[in-house]
């Protein structure tokens, strides 16, 4: 038994850092950018046909991913689209990289969790604010950019942490579209050695690891951003 361990822990572990942590770190980070621009687009003041229709598509956007089991987005986005022919524009479907049809999905998936997280982030933040700064003569941009957005991103971290690491654990998800990532691994070694509680136990381990430090990174960010909002408070008064 120890030499099966031995022998599935460093594969698992090379496709951990091959698949698992850097399909999580683009997904996440493209994640949050398409977070940043839905909640900004619902929490708009704008008038106008436009800005109406933004808002329809973001509400849309958020209700749909929130409402769809993500293996079903996964399936969707591989083995869906590619039967979606558009002459002149897709003529053969619409088809995709495994790793890059993961990444997209993940991507539309947490922007749709992370944006209500930031949604609720800069609705929190007191709308005096938002008042002095607009009587000394701030743009709306300017005031988002330098006061609002840096307020709400510290007040979003935790939730923000926790969304990271739940999407670390969704990766295992990406083995049903062929990625070899690291339940992928387990899967196959399992079915090679016919040890399927041990190798997923493995997994189920390594995948443990891996959210506990992350646990812990959050725990010192928050320590970390609660001592700021501390001493500005204390400067406040």
């Amino acid at each position: 038994m120890w030499k099966i361990i031995t022998d599935a822990v460093p594969q698992m572990i090379a496709a951990g850092i091959k698949y698992t942590i850097p399909i999580a770190l683009v997904s996440f980070a493209i994640g949050l950018i398409i977070a940043l621009v839905t909640a900004l687009t619902r929490i708009s003041v704008r008038k106008g046909i436009l800005i109406r229709i933004a808002k329809g598509i973001a509400v849309f956007y958020v209700w749909l991913f929130r409402s769809t089991p993500l293996l079903v987005q996964l399936f969707i986005v591989f083995f869906g689209l590619p039967s979606l022919i558009i002459p002149g524009v897709f003529p053969h479907g619409i088809k995709l990289d495994p790793v890059a049809a993961g990444i997209i999905t993940f991507s539309l998936n947490t922007g749709a969790y992370c944006a209500e997280t930031i949604r609720a982030s800069l609705l929190s933040i007191d709308s005096g604010q938002w008042e002095a700064a607009y009587a000394i003569g701030l743009p709306r941009r300017l005031v988002l950019r330098e006061i609002i957005i840096p307020q709400a991103l510290r007040t979003a971290i935790p939730p923000l942490s926790n969304s990271f690491i739940s999407l670390i654990k969704d990766t295992s998800l990406a083995a049903s579209i062929t990625i070899v990532e690291m339940f992928q691994v387990s899967q196959q070694i399992a079915a090679e050695n016919y040890q399927p509680l041990l190798m997923y136990s493995i997994v189920a381990l390594l995948y443990a690891i891996v959210c506990t430090f992350l646990a812990w990174g959050q725990r010192h960010l928050e320590k970390f951003t609660s001592r700021y909002n501390a001493n500005a408070q204390t400067t406040q008064l």
